[in-house]
């Protein structure tokens, strides 16, 4: 009889089990079966009768077949416990388009613990390290996932130049974040790899300034490669408005604009930036309308310009910027 007694006194809670594996989507730990007044016999006979499988030692999901991608995640983050979701992970848990759009399925699941734990090794998780991670872990949500604006910079670390720009102007462009906020993010990571060229231009936009992107359209693609010295900032009348032309090339009649906009535009600025090209269609010039994704890339810009200016009138030829460059055998910016 007192064994009767003392096996009924543990029985799981199943409400709340219930309730956990909904939150859950449908995953549990061992741990939280146990808090819940169960026994390991329990799991066991949940397995057996093919309820539950194991989806990481200590870990399951309440069915058989292959779990989702929302259970992956769930998954690793409580095997990993206390964890949260990083990197791309995150930004695809955050609803990011293009990182939901780029991760093919069972890609490994990107987690975050902090530095003084112990990173667990498990099939389908990368796990990274990180000084006082819970600072960065939103551990309201479901499963918890790193701020937005910390698993940006984290992943744009890890890209090129151009990618590091890009990730972050989606970002901004889907209305997620803000290159002021990303910028305040930024300065608390001194030790983040690209930091100061990143800095440097969510600094600039911020402020509405786009030097970054000029200084190196004439650093690393003008001048560089050998292209006509252009005029900066000339002034010209469109529609009654008085405008400034980012770079001109007066005798091949080519304008070229270096749009350094990471966000959400107002219509009206677009709008703006259209009536000047067609005024200088109407004088006959041309207008090249680039951002950090080509200048960031300076040796295909500067072929892909080459060419124009030399269509319209220009004698020089591209030269190479140094040993390295990647001009030989570049095609510009055309179908591939």
């Amino acid at each position: 009889m007192p064994a009767r007694h003392t096996d009924t006194a543990r029985r799981p809670d199943l409400q709340r089990l219930g309730e956990l594996l909904r939150r859950q989507d449908g995953v549990v730990t061992r741990g939280q079966v146990l808090e819940l007044g169960g026994k390991p016999s329990d799991i066991r006979c949940r397995i057996r009768r093919r309820e539950w499988a194991p989806i990481h030692p200590g870990v399951y999901v309440d069915h058989t077949g292959p779990p989702t991608e929302s259970q992956r995640a769930w998954a690793a983050v409580l095997s990993c416990w206390p964890a949260a979701l990083h990197r791309e992970s995150a930004l695809a848990a955050h609803g990011l388009r293009s990182e939901r759009r780029l991760r093919p399925m069972n890609t490994p699941v990107q987690v975050m613990v902090d530095a003084s734990q112990a990173a667990r090794s498990l099939p389908g998780v990368q796990v990274e390290r990180v000084r006082n991670a819970r600072n960065w872990f939103m551990e309201n949500r479901s499963p918890p996932v790193a701020k937005l604006e910390f698993a940006l910079l984290k992943v744009a670390s890890g890209r090129d130049e151009a990618g590091a720009v890009a990730v972050l102007a989606d970002a901004c462009q889907q209305g997620r974040t803000t290159p002021d906020r990303l910028a305040r993010t930024l300065e608390r990571l001194p030790k983040l790899p690209m930091r100061a060229l990143m800095l440097e231009v969510l600094r600039d936009v911020a402020k509405g300034a786009y030097s970054v992107l000029e200084r190196r359209y004439l650093r690393d693609v003008e001048r560089a490669h050998g292209l006509p010295s252009g005029q900066r900032q000339t002034r010209a009348c469109s529609g009654g408005r008085v405008a400034f032309r980012d770079v001109r090339y007066a005798a091949e009649r080519t304008l070229v604009e270096l749009d350094g906009r990471l966000g959400h535009e107002m219509a009206a600025d677009q709008w703006a930036d259209l009536d000047r090209d067609l005024a200088a269609a109407v004088d006959d010039e041309l207008t090249v309308r680039v951002s950090y994704g080509q200048v960031l890339q300076p040796c295909r810009l500067a072929a892909a310009l080459g060419g124009i200016l030399a269509a319209r009138g220009w004698n020089g030829a591209v030269t190479m910027c140094g040993p390295h460059c990647g001009l030989h055998g570049s095609c510009g910016f055309g179908a591939t």
